[in-house]
């Protein structure tokens, strides 16, 4: 059995719990978030903490407490992703829930976030929002996936907190390898 599956969710004032059939609906003070169980799963809720139990499906046992877990961090506190322009003359614009990227092609690159998502954009450094960690992490991607981090120059859109790996050129492995 899944050590993270036995572990207990804790539910934070304010964030509510509700089990109808295989649907569990979590409610907070961001907003709300459904999740349909897969078959032979059930979560109930117990003395203010959720539970998934199973019967016959142990694979999926700790896969649907993070799941849960996450719906209940996402209504409560919310999830962020910052992503870094790196490159002389990139910049973004948000407007709405568009963003517009300059980032070196001959034409901007506009990405539109689903519903729940908030974007925004100080100097440099791009600020992805919402509530379900999956769409936050999928807006992210795709806008790191406009013009992704190169390993010569390092110019491009990357995480706050990645690291990129450079690799020297042509001339300094040229000039390394004959010293």
């Amino acid at each position: 059995m899944s050590k993270i599956g036995k572990q207990l969710i804790e539910m934070p004032t304010g964030a509510s719990f509700e089990v109808e059939g295989s649907r569990v609906l979590v409610k907070g003070p961001k907003g709300e978030l459904s999740l349909t169980l897969p078959r032979k799963i059930e979560a109930v809720l117990k003395e203010g903490k959720i539970e998934a139990e199973t019967k016959q499906v142990l694979s999926l046992h700790g896969t649907v407490r993070s799941l849960i877990n996450n719906m209940v961090k996402g209504v409560t506190t919310g999830f962020t992703k910052q992503l870094e322009l790196i490159g002389t003359g990139f910049r973004a614009e948000a407007a709405g829930r568009n963003i517009t990227l300059t980032v070196g092609y001959s034409h901007p690159v506009k990405i539109e976030a689903p519903e729940g998502i908030n974007i925004k954009v100080e100097k440099n450094i791009i600020t992805v929002e919402g509530i379900n960690k999956e769409t936050v992490g999928q807006v992210a991607a795709d806008i790191r996936g406009a013009r992704p981090p190169e390993p010569y120059k390092g110019k491009g859109i990357k995480y706050v907190e990645e690291v990129i790996r450079r690799k020297p050129g042509k001339a300094a492995a040229k000039a390394g390898s004959t010293a």
